[in-house]
């Protein structure tokens, strides 16, 4: 088999664009060592990944349907049922997408749980090893492990010493787990910083739109220069001004890493490639957590408690906080490059 024929499957899953977004340097570096991605995923993720990398195939897989109110817990646990059989499904698409494509030689899964197949190797990317999720932590991350060793291999994205993930990457468990650096779609620019705060949403709705009513109110009628990213992934991109405020529906990888670049404080919400990527672009950032997504809330806690960023919850939130921002390091890591041994896990059994 042609090494440039050789495909391998990048399932992400839709919840956000954080998955996503992670996924654009792994493509990247299998096309810079002469494999073919096949994108696959659905809805807002799926449309992201066919926006940055149009010339790739993609693959429409069932939809998770992950949507939920201010109990995310509850939320989820209603989901539970159609989450399966969606899982069953997806295992479904994928084995018969393999069988008719034998130049497939592996699948990497971002936290999607029936991208796999026996027939090729199947990796399994995530940073929650452990799934927070309260009293019931110990339940939600012995399912998750149990799901992960269904996988050849099990890849964290971050440092050794699991420097941004903290407590969620560590496990006892008998897991094959690779560490494999931060992952950025990024690269730090040194250019002028013109827009004094930008503001990045994501994440499911409704949470991600109360968050971004409660920031209008807080941040219109300023005299500074703000910008807010909506996440909104459309056929294209707009913009527009209201309230003194310039507005981007959603932006594409290099136009956000130029915004960002030119940006001196960022509001986002800690979701965990949002950290990476502010992390690899060296900035100050002002951190809101989901309520009741233990996993932001975590990180937030984490990251405030060794000096990299403070936070605040939504509904505390005002603009005076952000003069926080001062006593902080900011996040500051340096962006892993993947490499050919990476994928030497690929070959078709």
């Amino acid at each position: 088999m042609n090494a440039t024929n050789k495909k391998i499957i990048i399932a992400s899953l839709n919840w956000g664009l954080g998955h996503a977004s992670r996924c654009v340097p792994i493509i990247n570096a299998l096309l810079e060592n002469n494999f073919t991605p096949i994108i696959a995923s659905d809805g807002a993720a799926l449309e992201f990944l066919r926006q940055e990398f149009p010339n790739l195939e993609h693959l429409i897989l069932p939809t998770y349907a992950i949507s939920y109110d201010r109990n995310v817990k509850l939320g989820l646990l209603f989901k539970i049922p159609h989450v399966l059989k969606a899982v069953r499904n997806e295992k479904r698409v994928i084995q018969h997408f393999i069988e008719a494509n034998k130049d497939v030689v592996g699948i990497i899964s971002d936290n999607r749980f029936g991208a796999r197949s026996t027939l090729v190797p199947s990796v399994y990317m995530t940073h929650q090893v452990n799934v927070l999720s309260g009293k019931t932590t110990f339940i939600t991350s012995y399912f998750h492990q149990k799901i992960i060793k269904k996988f050849e291999e099990c890849w964290i994205p971050d440092n050794e010493n699991s420097q941004l993930s903290g407590k969620l990457s560590i496990t006892k468990r008998n897991i094959k787990t690779k560490f494999i650096g931060v992952l950025s779609r990024f690269r730090k620019e040194v250019l002028k910083e013109e827009i004094d705060i930008l503001v990045i949403l994501s994440g499911p709705e409704p949470n991600r739109t109360f968050l971004e009513k409660k920031l209008i109110f807080e941040f219109k009628n300023t005299k500074k220069n703000i910008v807010f990213v909506l996440g909104k992934v459309q056929s294209e991109t707009k913009k527009w001004t209201s309230e003194n405020i310039l507005f981007y529906n959603y932006l594409l990888s290099h136009e956000l890493q130029k915004t960002i670049n030119s940006s001196k404080i960022i509001v986002c919400r800690s979701g965990y490639s949002s950290i990476m990527d502010l992390a690899v672009l060296k900035k100050k950032v002002f951190l809101i957590p989901t309520e009741t997504q233990h996993e932001q809330e975590y990180l937030a806690d984490f990251l405030e408690a060794n000096r990299f960023a403070p936070f605040s919850k939504t509904v505390d939130f005002s603009k005076e906080k952000l003069s926080k921002i001062k006593n902080y390091k900011g996040l500051c890591v340096d962006k892993n490059r993947l490499n050919a041994q990476l994928f030497g896990i690929f070959k078709r059994k």
